[in-house]
């Protein structure tokens, strides 16, 4: 029998963090609470999480500072943002900061912990494809490692963020297929965030900075002008 997931509540608000446990302890989650900023952070910093749901507001440490730092970190963690700052800015600050989803306050209980089972089986799935397809992928100097979830360029490592390695990886996996970025948002973020297609634009920006002699002209990550984007090469 697999062990529980782990799920990291960071939320002031006690009446909601108990609502929020109750819920996700009857689906079988092991949950922690933290209600300030900078004890969710010592906590995320320990490691060993299967999600995290992060108030934006907290005392101490915000939650977009926590999801900053936890999407630097190695191991990849589905985050839910959730907050009663509801304006465009913060929801797309978020997602390009790393969250997999946001939820404005006040928002439905079951809604978020559906969203947080939704997360967890792609998480589980995509660990699944990645290890059964092992084996490296090499194409135009850089070459991945699915299972090591390690990346190379010209046989240098790459400082690649968790979602910046899916992203790579994708693109590597289907060389020449253009994807738009709502198909992006789909398939390598996992859930859809009509509206939210920006963010894309981000993560492309920050893995040609690191794969790219000239991110201003790549060579590999191309854009189609009116359709989306491609990896130069094919299989």
């Amino acid at each position: 029998m697999e062990p529980a997931k782990r799920v990291l509540i960071v939320e002031d608000d006690i009446h909601i963090a108990d609502l929020l446990r109750m819920h996700l302890q009857d689906e079988g989650y092991q949950v922690t609470h933290c209600a300030d900023g900078t004890q969710g952070l010592a906590q995320v910093r320990t490691g060993g999480w299967d999600a995290l749901i992060l108030d934006i507001m907290l005392p101490g440490v915000d939650g977009l500072e926590i999801c900053r730092q936890a999407r630097a970190m190695t191991t990849y963690t589905p985050i839910i943002i959730t907050s009663a700052r509801s304006s465009e800015v913060h929801r797309i600050l978020g997602l390009e900061l790393g969250a997999d989803d946001y939820l404005p306050k006040p928002f439905s209980v079951l809604e978020l912990v559906a969203r947080v089972k939704a997360l967890l089986r792609r998480a589980d799935a995509m660990s699944r494809s990645q290890r059964a397809e092992g084996g490296l992928l090499e194409l135009n100097g850089v070459r991945v490692d699915p299972l090591t979830r390690q990346a190379h360029l010209q046989g240098s490592a790459l400082d690649l963020t968790p979602r910046e390695f899916d992203l790579l990886y994708h693109f590597i996996k289907n060389p020449g297929k253009v994807y738009s970025r709502l198909d992006l948002l789909n398939q390598v973020w996992g859930y859809q965030h009509d509206g939210y297609e920006h963010t894309v634009n981000t993560h492309i920006n920050r893995l040609r900075a690191k794969i790219e002699a000239d991110p201003a002209d790549p060579t590999r990550i191309l854009t189609v002008w009116g359709k989306g984007y491609r990896y130069a090469g094919s299989a």
